[in-house]
């Protein structure tokens, strides 16, 4: 079978596209073979906890296809039976997925949008329902609001009643997003929303933030942040790892603050969630009230134009690979 590894050196990370041996499932796993998968940033990004050590290692993160074959000990699946969920090496004609991440695939949803929902939905169930409880007719306020995960958090949150504020430093994406009924869109990259935040929500700030961007915009995040205000540390795309924290606040308004990372994850710590989360938002997949949205769909072979698709930043939403097996 075919299957894409990344290339990793002191200098470089070069994508290579080989012929390697089919896996077979151990004990708790299934083989899937995959008809689409997703991207997300955080792979291809040189000395990221994924790739620390130079070397060549598969890539791809989460991917949706058919069950073909059944590990030992799995009796909660069928072979053919269509699933999505997050899995390495999802940029493969087939990979290995432990059978607790596996989510069904609704009949009614094709295989680019099923393949867009594991990784960031999940981040999202885990920011705005496990940890940060947000409620109905609550506001919502998402940095980066148009990226994977931040599209990912906007409809959720709408779904769960709340409202959502948003920014982001292309107007033109903020106008698209306004189809999904983002309430107050606010065009910036840089730690000066708080006078639009404050005056979206009549001064009492927002119950939660989503940040996706990092340090830069931390000290601001807080500022934002009402009366025992949750904030979820879920990205650094700005490269900035540390803060300054305003003790003062933290302690008079009684926040919250907590991160959202797989990186030290095990995989039952992975698994846990899951059931949670196809209970609590599958059917809201299903009946059209949450659509991801597939920015653009690029053939197996262009996963090196997908990459550069993302990494210029072109992008709302989320990018898939349609691999050989969905025309096969």
């Amino acid at each position: 079978m075919q299957s894409w590894l990344m290339q990793v050196s002191d200098h470089d990370a070069v994508l290579d596209l080989r012929e390697v041996a089919r896996p077979e499932p151990g004990p708790g796993q299934i083989l899937v073979r995959l008809h689409a998968a997703a991207l997300n940033r955080g792979e291809f990004i040189q000395g990221h906890g994924l790739h620390a050590k130079p070397g060549a290692r598969p890539i791809g993160l989460e991917g949706a296809g058919e069950v073909v074959s059944l590990g030992e000990g799995v009796t909660s699946l069928k072979a053919g039976a269509r699933i999505m969920g997050r899995c390495p090496a999802a940029f493969s004609e087939f990979a290995l997925m432990d059978a607790r991440e596996a989510i069904p695939v609704p009949e009614s949803m094709s295989w680019e949008t099923a393949a867009a929902i594991p990784l960031v939905y999940q981040v999202a169930y885990d920011l705005l329902v496990l940890q940060g409880h947000v409620a109905a007719n609550e506001w919502v306020l998402v940095n980066g609001v148009a990226s994977g995960v931040g599209v990912a958090s906007l409809q959720m949150a709408k779904a769960l009643g709340a409202k959502v504020a948003g920014t982001s430093g292309s107007a033109d994406k903020l106008a698209r997003l306004r189809d999904l009924r983002l309430d107050a869109p606010i065009c910036t990259r840089d730690a000066n929303f708080y006078d639009e935040v404050m005056k979206a929500t009549d001064g009492a700030g927002v119950n939660m933030v989503v940040n996706n961007v990092g340090g830069s915009v931390f000290a601001e995040d807080l500022r934002c942040l009402g009366f025992e205000g949750r904030l979820g540390m879920v990205g650094y795309v700005d490269g900035q790892l540390k803060a300054d924290i305003d003790l003062e606040a933290l302690h008079s308004k009684r926040l919250t603050l907590f991160g959202v990372s797989n990186k030290m994850r095990t995989p039952q710590h992975r698994a846990r969630s899951v059931p949670g989360f196809i209970r609590d938002m599958l059917p809201a997949f299903a009946d059209g009230r949450i659509k991801p949205v597939v920015d653009r769909v690029f053939a197996f072979e262009q996963l090196g134009q997908a990459r550069e698709h993302m990494q210029a930043n072109r992008h709302l939403g989320k990018i898939v690979l349609a691999m050989p097996a969905a025309s096969a």
